[in-house]
């Protein structure tokens, strides 16, 4: 194993690390912290989630011999930032993490969940998810409205960059938000003496609580999003790389170690979909096979990385809320582009697609459960209805 090892995929795998971590933290944070989450709690949950995921990284390339890179689900906490706080607060969004993990690998170890989950109409679950994003990618535009010169450098850096090179974009974007954070925001005397302290690793371990509103506000939506939009990519990315994964055991994997972060505050961990590709590809190394330990080496930045989430929280709190949502917006700016246009790409069945996309987007919650659900449940039906009525006409 160890002969495998090249300085190839040791640079990949940092690159994997930083992109992955830089390029969506802010969307954690911010999707932690509106269901509830005090700044400690969420900064425990970033760290949980980037520690849990580096071990699963591990874990599961060292067993397969295959490049699995794993991700936190960035659509689940964007998911998350519009679904607002449950009634109980963040103990009951925490008893849904759990109830999703556990969903993972009952998906994972039992076929026919897995079934059910694949047969969700993809334009519906593309539709769910791109109501979940819009409102996240309005944020650099009201960056902007709420301050010229601390909101436009962050898009610009994300445009100028994200020209030449896409991956580097969100990262780019990320500097601009240190250096607008640096030179334009006042910080108060004795702010970095708190940054510093808050270097050593400090989990929080949060009771969860059961709710019929967790469950369907945050376990059931959040299970869909990430089953459709990160575990089954993931496993498309690996493929279209010439590897054979097996999905089952993946899935379950990735759902045990969602179990072990979900008591800190850790929402989902998953097969990553485009980090993948960067320890997939040729790039890692020109032999498929060494191209493993690329995202062996990837999961252990990452548990680098979750030890200084508390720095990083501190951090990202000296400034104002809506600078970071901005970084959080322009990260997820291309996943809303390409779910919008697999929602509406197939004339049949627009309309309940765009019924799942305006309920959704509303952001509006009946019964203390989120919107998501009430979406997908919304454009479902229109669906059922559009087929019953197109039977009816085909037999006279």
């Amino acid at each position: 194993m160890f002969r495998d090892f090249s300085a190839q995929a040791l640079f990949m795998g940092l690159l994997t690390a930083f992109v992955g971590f830089a390029s969506s933290f802010a969307v954690v944070l911010h999707g932690l912290t509106g269901v509830g989450a005090s700044e400690a709690q969420a900064a425990s949950g970033l760290m949980a989630l980037s520690v849990s995921m580096g071990l699963c990284a591990v874990v599961l390339s060292v067993a397969t011999r295959l490049p699995v890179s794993i991700a936190w689900s960035t659509p689940g906490a964007a998911l998350l930032a519009t679904s607002g706080t449950v009634e109980g607060g963040f103990s009951t969004a925490v008893g849904g993490f759990l109830i999703c993990a556990l969903l993972i690998v009952i998906a994972g170890l039992w076929k026919p969940l897995g079934r059910m989950v694949a047969a969700i109409p993809a334009m519906l679950a593309n539709a769910m998810l791109a109501g979940v994003l819009i409102g996240l990618c309005f944020a650099p535009v009201k960056a902007i409205a709420f301050n010229p010169l601390l909101g436009l450098p962050i898009v610009l850096a994300w445009a100028i960059v994200g020209s030449i090179n896409r991956l580097y974009a969100v990262p780019a974007a990320l500097v601009a938000f240190i250096a607008v954070l640096a030179f334009g925001v006042d910080i108060p005397d004795g702010a970095f003496s708190g940054l510093a302290a808050s270097l050593l690793p400090q989990p929080e371990l949060v009771a969860p609580s059961f709710t019929m509103a967790g469950l369907v506000g945050i376990a059931l939506p959040l299970f869909i999003v990430t089953m459709a939009s990160q575990n089954i990519p993931g496993i498309a990315v690996l493929k279209v790389n010439g590897y054979e994964p097996k999905p089952g055991p993946l899935f379950a994997v990735t759902g045990a170690f969602s179990l072990l972060s979900a008591p800190f505050g850790g929402h989902a961990v998953n097969l990553a979909a485009i980090t993948a590709a960067m320890c997939a590809g040729s790039d890692a190394h020109p032999d498929p096979a060494k191209r493993y330990w690329a995202a062996i080496n990837a999961g252990i930045f990452y548990v680098i990385f979750g030890l200084a989430a508390g720095a990083v929280t501190a951090f990202v709190a000296l400034a104002p809320p809506i600078l970071i949502q901005a970084v959080a917006g322009l990260a997820l700016i291309s996943a809303f582009a390409a779910s919008a246009l697999n929602a509406f790409r197939e004339p049949e069945g627009r309309e309940a697609a765009a019924v799942t996309f305006l309920v959704t987007a509303s952001g509006v919650s009946f019964l203390g459960i989120s919107g998501a659900f009430w979406g997908l449940l919304a454009g479902g039906l229109m669906l059922g209805l559009a087929h019953v009525t197109a039977r009816r006409r085909r037999r006279r």
